[in-house]
């Protein structure tokens, strides 16, 4: 059943028009809907293909290249994870311990970490403006050093999370709601509520919330966007997400409360991020280098969170939704009240109900990032999947 359900997928990824192969994969908004429903599909196969226990490793030797500038659990060793089921060996730079501490440039860095590599995945979210140009600036040295035979092949650039999306999660999480309720086009009308939700923990990125609302409205959904008064979104992303919404038949608003914004919806999505301000305070400091003021600014941030405690995702709230049995998502970690904080995004019971759920959610992007890696990597992925079913080499003896 397994390899009939590939043979499938196979032939839908057959009809897809893509050009990812040795292109970067850095906002989801900059591809065409086919390349994400490549990954989609792609990542489906790779799924199909380790739970029947077939080796995938395409790669003999290579590098993929983590660069984490921030915190990471589940991207870390998902990252890692789809390096490995793939063949490739992953090296993380670690910026304290490398030349970067002493002045190494960005076009040098890059140069010198990329001569055997296939993939640079960099995670840089914390600092408006900064994230996307930096990747951007990676992708540019490597272009340059390939174009001057520095390097005898150009890897690809993956966007782990910077400070407009997250691709990886974002697609992970349309993976899960395929899933869910059947198909892509069965997700079409139905209603999410992207939320802001209260944390005591941290200022979080606004790059989860951005890049859902982006994302889903390309697929026809309603999105409903919610958050109290001085936590905008960045507006190049609101607008995209009504554009989306028009082209697909979808819709796109932004309501003033959590219950408004769960009312009928058929999946929610209730997750802090960090005022507006504090985000463009964050990226003042560090262009001025005065590390000093960073943890004051988080410090006024989480104190403007507390303001609003009462944004928590509950029983009472989540009857609101379509049949009181709307699907709950979350990127994790979540803040959880009563658990893991003393108040938080959601209710200990509300998760407890949907923790197994909002695993499988993020099962899925191991998977995600190596279907990235592949369709950026090899020209022909469909045929590389081909010849992997035919060799039906095991990954594991048994």
């Amino acid at each position: 059943m397994a390899m009939d359900q590939v043979r499938a997928l196979l032939e839908q990824l057959d009809s897809l028009k893509t050009n990812l192969h040795e292109q970067d994969f850095l906002l989801t908004w900059n591809q065409w809907t086919d390349e994400l429903k490549a990954v989609l599909v792609v990542a489906e196969v790779l799924e199909e293909l380790h739970r029947a226990n077939v080796s995938t490793r395409v790669f003999d030797s290579g590098l993929a290249v983590a660069n984490f500038r921030d915190k990471s659990t589940r991207t870390r060793f998902s990252f890692a994870s789809a390096a490995s089921l793939l063949g490739l060996t992953v090296q993380e730079l670690d910026e304290a311990k490398s030349q970067i501490a002493h002045g190494e440039t960005v076009r040098e860095t890059a140069n010198m970490i990329s001569f055997l590599t296939e993939i640079v995945g960099i995670r840089d979210d914390l600092y408006l403006g900064e994230g996307h140009r930096y990747m951007a600036a990676v992708a540019a040295a490597l272009e340059e050093g390939h174009e001057e035979g520095v390097l005898p092949q150009r890897p690809a650039v993956i966007n782990l999370q910077c400070d407009l999306d997250h691709p990886t999660q974002t697609l992970s999480d349309l993976l899960h709601l395929q899933k869910t309720f059947g198909s892509l086009e069965v997700l079409r009308g139905k209603k999410i509520a992207m939320t802001w939700a209260y944390s005591p923990s941290y200022g979080k990125p606004l790059s989860v919330p951005q890049g859902i609302i982006c994302l889903m409205t390309r697929f026809g959904m309603h999105v409903a966007l919610a958050h109290p008064d001085g936590y905008e979104l960045q507006p190049e992303t609101i607008e995209r997400a009504g554009q989306f919404a028009a082209e697909s038949g979808g819709s796109f608003e932004c309501v003033e409360s959590m219950g408004e914004a769960f009312c009928d919806a058929d999946i929610v999505y209730p997750k802090s991020w960090a005022p507006y301000y504090t985000m463009e305070n964050r990226t003042a400091a560090l262009r001025n280098g005065d590390a000093s003021v960073l943890g004051k600014i988080d410090q006024a941030g989480l104190e403007n969170n507390a303001r609003f405690k009462e944004w928590e995702c509950s029983k009472e709230l989540m009857s609101l939704t379509r049949g009181g049995k709307a699907l709950y998502m979350h990127c994790l970690p979540a803040d959880i009240s009563g658990i893991n904080c003393e108040a938080g995004e959601v209710a200990a019971d509300v998760f407890d109900s949907y923790r197994l759920a909002t695993y499988r959610e993020a099962s899925h992007k191991p998977f995600i990032i190596a279907a990235m890696m592949m369709l950026t990597r090899l020209e022909k992925p469909g045929d590389v999947l081909r010849r992997i079913v035919a060799r039906g080499e095991s990954r594991r003896m048994m």
